[in-house]
């Protein structure tokens, strides 16, 4: 099975649960393990947390004040990106984990964590950052989609 999505979403902190809805949705429909689901829709979350905080330069076209979100479930594997129009890193080095005290600064560590594969990268062309991250999908014996 094969789903793909994409979302423009605004920079603004209700669109988060938006995004990760979208996907427990996506996953539980195709029958993806919910320990699965759920470290991917936190790591969807964090990715999105920091768009709506960082991904912007606050211009009057309108286009900075909005982030994409994509997925892709193929086979064996989903993928995520988050991609906006802020400063982005200049450097992957420049990312380093917060103290375990800290408030903030700690997503972008978490989400190395929940996915198995992570790349931190300047968006081509007009500037931002594109958070991608993939993980092995895990299947429920009885997906809903078979049942429907």
């Amino acid at each position: 099975m094969s789903i793909w999505w994409s979302l423009h979403l605004r920079r603004e902190a209700a669109s988060v649960p938006l995004a990760r809805r979208l996907l427990i949705g996506t996953m539980e429909t195709a029958g993806v393990d919910p320990d699965v689901s759920y470290d991917l829709s936190v790591a969807l979350s964090e990715a999105c947390a920091n768009a709506v905080e960082h991904g912007g330069y606050g211009s009057r076209d309108g286009r900075s004040e909005a982030y994409r979100v994509t997925a892709y479930l193929d086979g064996e594997k989903c993928r995520i990106e988050v991609a906006d129009s802020g400063p982005g890193f200049t450097r992957t080095q420049d990312i380093r984990p917060a103290r375990t005290d800290a408030e903030h600064g700690r997503g972008l560590c978490l989400i190395r964590e929940l996915a198995d594969h992570v790349h931190i990268g300047a968006k081509p062309g007009r500037g931002g950052t594109v958070v991608s991250f993939d993980k092995m999908l895990k299947w429920k014996k009885d997906p809903s989609l078979l049942t429907a």
